[in-house]
């Protein structure tokens, strides 16, 4: 009987590569419903502590990346005012996989095709351990919040709504 192979995505060879301490856990996923709280339920998480990413365009600055935890709404004011931008949008969802190499539900904010510049929600210092996808949909990277801003270079501050 063959044993069952571990996931390993782009993501976590990335963080490997850089030395950086991550646990992966994974999850079977249920197609209707993609959402950052079922994935939490799914793993016994406290939504508090899993953090979704989103990518979206600046009227000037072009394309970011934000990153908050799943049970909040980005404050599309705020991340303008942080990005030095008059208005930012969500990017179209046939956008995503082009711009990030990521699909809708698996988009992690490490290994997108190029480096955006991301805004990393406060909340995140809040917590010892946080969780961001993999880069796959049912695979989630827990990590320390300060690894994932060191090494994403992210722009912490207050994003959310």
């Amino acid at each position: 009987m063959a044993a069952e192979k571990e996931t390993v995505t782009n993501a976590m060879r990335l963080l490997t590569a850089a030395g950086i301490e991550y646990t992966a856990k994974e999850y079977k996923v249920d197609e209707s419903d993609l959402s950052g709280v079922h994935a939490a339920q799914m793993l016994g998480l406290d939504p508090e502590t899993v953090f979704k990413t989103l990518v979206l365009r600046g009227e000037k600055k072009g394309l970011m990346v934000c990153v908050l935890p799943v049970e909040l709404n980005v404050s599309l004011k705020k991340l303008a005012k942080a990005a030095g931008d008059k208005k930012v949008e969500m990017i179209a969802m046939k956008e995503l996989l082009p711009l990030t190499g990521y699909i809708r539900g698996g988009c992690s904010p490490i290994g997108m095709k190029k480096k955006f510049p991301t805004y990393i929600d406060e909340t995140a210092l809040l917590c010892d351990t946080i969780s961001v996808s993999a880069g796959q949909r049912g695979v989630q990277i827990l990590l320390s919040p300060d690894d994932l801003i060191a090494y994403v270079e992210g722009i912490v501050g207050d994003y959310s709504e």
